[in-house]
């Protein structure tokens, strides 16, 4: 994979309480270089409207700094928030790791 790829990824309930350790990884991983965030969520059981509203967030600040951000692997019940919401227009999405890969 490319190194200019940067894989983040966040588990259990993405919440407002989980909100500033996203931001930090973010942070990190574009003070680093990373041109493209990979957010893997196939370890995210539930996202609130909090949760959702940090990965609007963070989609935001990658791309005013030039990269890009992308999920895969994510849930029923997030694929569920995304189309009801129309972050599925928003985000682009990948089944899981290996489509990501294979896009690139």
């Amino acid at each position: 994979m490319d190194t200019t790829v940067q894989v983040l990824v966040p588990s259990g309930i993405l919440d407002s309480t989980q909100a500033e350790e996203v931001r930090a990884q973010v942070d990190s991983a574009l003070s680093t270089g990373a041109k493209t965030l990979l957010m893997d969520l196939k370890d995210i059981t539930f996202i609130d409207s909090s949760g959702l509203g940090v990965l609007v967030s963070v989609l935001k600040k990658v791309r005013s700094q030039g990269c890009e951000m992308v999920v895969c692997a994510i849930n029923p019940q997030v694929k569920m928030l995304f189309e009801l919401t129309s972050m599925d227009r928003v985000f682009e999405i990948f089944e899981n790791r290996e489509a990501f890969e294979a896009s690139r």
